[in-house]
């Protein structure tokens, strides 16, 4: 992966309908295919499968964000994640997390 200093400013979610369901892409720094979840509805709340690239972290964010948004809005959500920046202290990684979180209630606030 190519090199890329932490910009909290440059991470992204897009959305994209399919037919009924959504797919979320969630980018950042060098943009990559890390992991992807999709959750559906079930009879007793949200269930989510993933998949995750060997040696990424992705799929600690992806599931959490796929269960909420299929649980809110009742359709099935696929999250595909790739956020990437070199030698993140753990305080840049929990901002990472924390931008995700605003962004995903960012995106559901103009959907409910």
């Amino acid at each position: 992966m190519s090199s890329q200093s932490f910009d909290p400013g440059d991470i992204v979610l897009s959305e994209t309908a399919v037919g009924q369901d959504i797919l979320l892409l969630i980018t950042g720094g060098v943009r990559h295919i890390g992991a992807a979840s999709t959750a559906y509805p079930g009879e007793h709340g949200a269930l989510v499968t993933t998949s995750a690239v060997p040696g990424h972290k992705e799929h600690t964010i992806s599931e959490s964000v796929a269960l909420k948004v299929a649980e809110a809005l009742r359709r099935t959500v696929t999250v595909v994640m790739g956020i990437h920046y070199d030698d993140l202290s753990k305080e840049q990684i929990a901002q990472v997390v924390e931008i995700v979180e605003r962004k995903v209630e960012q995106y559901l606030a103009g959907k409910i």
